[in-house]
């Protein structure tokens, strides 16, 4: 029987609003031990996702002024994202074909989690590099 989704997922991820600053969004991230953050807009429909290295490259490294730049000027707005009840190999392919690390999931619209390649390496591949390092303690 194949795995599911809502089965590795990570339930209730952070989120923020879409005007929040690169800097609350950097503390949030930092204060949670997470590398991501889900983006929503006033009516809580997710329209981002925005990443630590996001955080870094496309706003420090650019010279921005993290405490007045906002989420939605660094995020990732073409979201792609899964259904709870989707199987993890869907969840692979999908990660595969679009070159991306994590993927929201919905229900019904609403946000009910994220995956993450690390999350799928440790169900699906536990004894490989990957899964050994996803499953290992934070260090930070």
């Amino acid at each position: 029987m194949a795995n599911l989704v809502q089965d590795v997922m990570t339930r209730n991820p952070k989120v923020v609003r879409a005007s929040t600053t690169v800097k609350d969004a950097a503390c949030i991230m930092r204060d949670s031990k997470i590398g991501d953050v889900i983006v929503v807009d006033d009516a809580n429909k997710v329209c981002g996702i925005v990443t630590d290295r996001d955080l870094v490259v496309k706003s420090v490294a650019s010279g921005s002024d993290p405490s007045k730049t906002s989420i939605e000027s660094v995020c990732s707005k073409d979201v792609t994202a899964l259904k709870p009840t989707q199987t993890t190999d869907d969840a692979v392919k999908m990660m595969r074909d679009k070159a991306i690390r994590r993927l929201p999931v919905l229900d019904a619209g609403k946000l009910v989690g994220i995956v993450s390649l690390g999350d799928l390496a440790k169900k699906i591949d536990s004894g490989s590099c990957l899964g050994q390092i996803s499953a290992a303690p934070a260090n930070n």
